[in-house]
């Protein structure tokens, strides 16, 4: 397919995608709270269960003992004694097992659940506050034209026909919905109110009433919508006042949060492991526990508990909601579990590296001429510690003080084979060609003459 073709394609194939949203959006009219809320909601709970089938648990306070076994502790003893076997020959392996890797807890998963429930929704309202604010501005707006159109003679209906040809912004189409529904008989009481319930603000259903009120009371209607105007005008200026002054709280709470965090980490680096050191009993002789207890895993959810709790209360106090706190909870959890992630929870095990022998398949001791390509290429082969082939297995070369390998690096076959060409440096002498795969090393001499 050309690329005008994919392009061609791909608007199709959007535009038909546009028409089925906006075909259910008809048929169906589904509120937005079942993508803001529900669909986030499923998400994190399939999240939680795949989490809780793949074997994650919840991480408490309490540490886990891991017990070994005699028999483990052979295997492990056997094994030190054969690495340290073979790291006086010329086959190396590597510097044995990592650490099992531990899966993430269930606590940390949870974190992530509850940012992807909360975070669509806390943006959704932020949006839908802005845009609401917005509206009720540009309505002041709208209310003054409508006193001014209404003072130079035109009747309400008149003048709201008159302003839906004009630029009113977000209230633009709303406008002429309204001047539309006038024009085929809704009155003007009907048509009013049915725009302002569209606008979705409580300040202008309010103001709307009351300009209804007027039209119908007689006098100086004009006046009265003046009027109207500029009290609006003045609530939502005393109410930006309101939330400036309530920013620095806002501020407080932030910078409480980063020094609960800066104190936790100065216990987690420097208090706690003095502690635990202490041993086992305390002052009085009895059995103590202390040494038996996670605080790193207590802290962080201390933390994010803090971080939830503490945004809902920065959205009560600052803007009258606790719904609208949910955007500091995101941001709050976020930088949170961030913070623990690097300073305060211990990092998590890296997965065990595979152990395996890289040997030369004939023998340790090459002789070449210097400065020329060695006869045969020079074979390694890796085996696991059963003797089975390690198949699909990258391996890097190089050889020391100088000379050529070719290639770089080769995969092993099925027999667990890879194959290099070697030249030797100019100078005669002795060479050292490594073969070095996932940590593992092995090495053959040559002797150039």
């Amino acid at each position: 397919m050309s690329p005008p073709q994919k392009k061609d394609f791909l608007k199709e194939n959007i535009e038909n995608l546009k028409q089925i949203v906006e075909r259910i959006q008809i048929l169906y009219n589904p509120p937005r709270e079942i993508f803001t809320i529900g669909v986030p909601v499923f998400i994190a709970l399939m999240v939680l269960l795949g989490a809780f089938l793949t074997g994650s648990t919840f991480h408490g306070t309490q540490k886990t003992v891991q017990t070994v076994s005699d028999r483990e502790k052979q295997l492990q003893a056997l094994t030190a004694e054969l690495n340290e076997v073979n790291g006086t020959g010329n086959a190396t392996t590597g510097s044995g097992a990592a650490p099992a890797p531990t899966p993430m807890g269930l606590d940390e998963v949870m974190v992530y659940a509850i940012l992807i429930a909360i975070t669509p929704y806390s943006i959704d309202i932020t949006l839908q506050k802005r845009n609401t604010r917005k509206k009720e501005e540009i309505y002041t707006e709208f209310l003054f034209k409508l006193s001014e159109l209404m003072r130079g003679g035109l009747d309400p209906i008149k003048s709201v026909k008159e302003l839906s040809k004009t630029d009113l912004g977000l209230l633009t189409p709303h406008v002429r919905i309204a001047a539309t529904s006038m024009i085929y008989g809704m009155s003007f009481e009907e048509s009013m109110k049915a725009m302002a319930k569209s606008l979705h603000s409580e300040m202008i259903t309010r103001y709307t009433a009351l300009v209804v009120q007027a039209s119908y009371s007689g006098g100086a209607v004009s006046d009265l919508i003046l009027k109207a105007s500029e009290d609006m005008r003045n609530i939502i200026a005393i109410e930006r006042e309101k939330e400036g002054s309530l920013s620095q709280y806002v501020m407080i709470f932030y910078f409480a949060q980063g020094i609960i965090i800066f104190v936790i980490y100065t216990l987690s680096s420097s208090l706690l492991p003095f502690v635990e050191q202490l041993g086992s009993l305390n002052i009085f002789g009895k059995a103590s526990t202390i040494a038996n207890l996670d605080f790193s895993r207590g802290f962080f959810h201390m933390i994010m508990i803090n971080s939830f709790f503490g945004g809902l209360i920065i959205g009560k106090i600052s803007e009258g909601d606790a719904r609208y706190g949910l955007k500091h909870a995101v941001v709050l959890m976020a930088a949170g579990y961030i913070a623990c992630a690097l300073f305060i929870l211990p990092p998590p095990a890296t997965p065990a590296a595979l152990t395996f022998n890289i040997t030369p398949i004939s023998g340790d001791s090459f002789t070449g001429v210097a400065g020329l390509p060695m006869s045969n290429n020079i074979q390694f082969r890796l085996t696991d510690s059963s003797g089975n082939p390690v198949n699909d297995t990258v391996v890097q070369f190089s050889i020391i003080p100088d000379g050529q390998v070719n290639p770089q690096s080769d995969t092993s076959d099925a027999d667990g084979v890879v194959s290099v060409k070697v030249v030797p440096g100019n100078s005669a002498g002795t060479y050292m060609v490594f073969a070095k795969a996932n940590g593992n090393t092995g090495q053959v001499t040559i002797t150039a003459t």
